[in-house]
């Protein structure tokens, strides 16, 4: 049984559960409300409550102008028209205006409306800007060594080359002398994360698109606690949409009562936006510029099977120790300082002690709110340069043509070409369009797999025994087109061997999609992934 014990006098909410003598959870919220009625008495509910009431407001403002119909019908109609244009003139995915075609043409003002609110980024101009404005000023922060660009090895790779494109789109340097441990499971990542907290003295940035209270986040919070208590400067962001239902809005305040710096990143507004889209996905943990973390793995039970939601939760994430920690820091501080009146950067930048190791690191971030589709392209690159094998992990397979086509062109060329999806779905309806690309792929020669114990959310490439991408970027559209990400590419490291052993082992625990399956499919999953292809840009 837990035992409970006040942890912060005067805050009633706060709360230490004993696990045992070693292992304290911290609480800031009493345990989660499920079910309606958080939705109906939360902050959800208001929201839900606003947006039906602009709806209405519409609504009424139509019928209050329907006087003026000849007038709105022929302003409408040239409206119409202008988007259909702008449509076909613009630099969107061909995928993505196949879709929109659809879809204005079904519902054409409804339709023009809402593409001309999504192009223009209507209620996230202003933070587009300022991300747009901090890359581009800290493009320059984190020295770039020729040297290494220029090694024999790393021009034969073309590696120099793909370090060069990503300077296109930020500060992404490529390192050596930076170790890269592999983590084959949340639960291994977890318990180095904890030694590594525990060692913290300057400072600690976390950023997660997944926090939600429990064992995990609450061992995770005790620590924090106690070193922003000993004076290190503790800094915590995630993603605005965990309000939705997993943390009350005012949970940086609780936190701040801990000594705890917190925001959440484009807090959910009930009005009509773009930002729904463009979360930050990324999973950042950086201590004292000298140890960093990223992967797959949130701040969840889940994450770590501590609690089961789809069967199994198959994971990854690394850690680096050594000269490419500062990107990690920097791609954090970009995103902290969109709301700081008073930036930071200089103090925290400093080198970090290289490690030797073998090969080269290159931590890199993509930005939905640029020209550049930075994390396609490096997948993309992989796939184009290899020569044996590219082996692939990700829980969705939504992919646009380009991505497609470079995953048939690599298998046709006599690449083997393996992908490890979910047996358990975490959402049916991404399940249903992974499947609508199952038979063009394995025609092709691509090898498909499905975990058969539960759910994959690993992130991970792997080719040749030589590169490897283990990150955030998942392959569907939200990763590569609307989410914040970031990711690490690894050249020649050590730890490439055990990312390709890991992916042997996961094999044994999947059964193959052949053409007997495909065929054998459920109806249901064929009927929902031909309806749902329409939309698959917008989801």
């Amino acid at each position: 049984m837990h035992t409970g014990e006040s942890f912060c006098k005067g805050d009633e909410n706060t709360v230490t559960e004993s696990v045992n003598e070693n292992e304290k959870v911290t609480r800031l919220i009493k345990r989660k409300k499920h079910g309606l009625l958080r939705i109906v008495f939360g902050r959800v509910g208001l929201m839900l409550v606003l947006f039906a009431a602009q709806l209405v407001l519409v609504a009424a403002l139509y019928e209050w102008l329907e006087e003026l119909f000849g007038v709105l019908s022929l302003i409408m109609v040239i409206f119409f028209l202008g988007m259909m244009i702008y449509l076909f003139r613009c630099d969107m995915d061909y995928s993505a205006k196949l879709t929109w075609l659809w879809f204005i043409m079904m519902f054409p003002i409804p339709g023009s409306m809402l593409l001309f609110i999504v192009r223009r980024n209507i209620g996230h101009g202003k933070i587009k800007n300022m991300v747009q404005f901090l890359i581009g000023s800290t493009k320059n922060r984190l020295p770039y060594n020729t040297e290494v660009l220029n090694k024999p090895e790393v021009k034969a790779s073309c590696t120099d080359a793909l370090c060069r494109y990503a300077a296109k789109s930020g500060c992404f340097p490529l390192y050596e002398n930076t170790s890269v441990k592999f983590f084959p499971t949340g639960e291994a990542k977890f318990e180095t994360l904890l030694e590594e907290l525990a060692k913290a003295e300057k400072f600690i940035f976390l950023e997660y698109f997944i926090l939600d209270e429990g064992y995990m986040w609450g061992r995770v919070l005790t620590i924090l606690a106690e070193k922003a208590k000993q004076g290190v400067d503790v800094r915590v962001m995630y993603d605005g949409m965990c309000e939705i239902s997993l943390l009350p809005h005012n949970y940086p305040k609780r936190m701040e009562k801990l000594g705890i710096k917190c925001k959440a990143f484009s807090p959910i507004k009930p009005f009509i936006s773009t930002q729904y889209n463009y979360r930050d996905h990324r999973k950042i943990l950086v201590i004292d510029g000298k140890t960093a973390f990223t992967g797959g793995v949130n701040l969840a039970d889940e994450y770590i099977n501590r609690a089961s939601r789809f069967g199994h939760w198959k994971d990854t994430a690394i850690m680096l120790k050594g000269e490419a920690v500062p990107s990690f820091t920097l791609m954090f501080l970009q995103m902290w300082n969109i709301t700081e009146k008073e930036r930071e950067w200089d103090e925290f930048l400093e080198p970090a002690p290289p490690v030797r190791a073998s090969g080269w690191v290159m931590p890199y971030a993509d930005c939905p709110l640029d020209d550049e589709k930075l994390g396609e392209n490096v997948y993309i690159d992989i796939l184009s340069r290899a020569s044996r094998y590219v082996h692939i992990m990700t829980p969705y397979l939504i992919l646009d043509g380009e991505l497609e086509s470079a995953l048939i062109f690599a298998a046709e060329r006599g690449v083997d070409v393996r992908i490890i999806l979910p047996g358990i779905p975490d959402k049916k309806t991404a399940y249903a369009l992974a499947k609508t690309h199952y038979k063009r792929l394995t025609d092709s020669g691509v090898k498909l797999y499905e975990y058969t114990p539960g759910f994959v959310h690993a992130k991970i490439f792997v080719s040749d025994d030589e590169k490897a991408v283990v990150g955030t970027i998942n392959l569907d559209y939200r990763s590569l087109y609307h989410h914040f990400e970031c990711a690490a590419y690894m050249y020649r490291t050590d730890c490439i061997a055990d990312i390709e052993a890991d992916y042997q082992t996961t094999l044994t625990k999947c059964r193959e999609v052949t053409p007997q399956t495909i065929k054998a499919e459920k109806p249901s999953y064929k009927i929902a992934g031909a309806f749902l292809k329409i939309f698959a840009p917008l989801m």
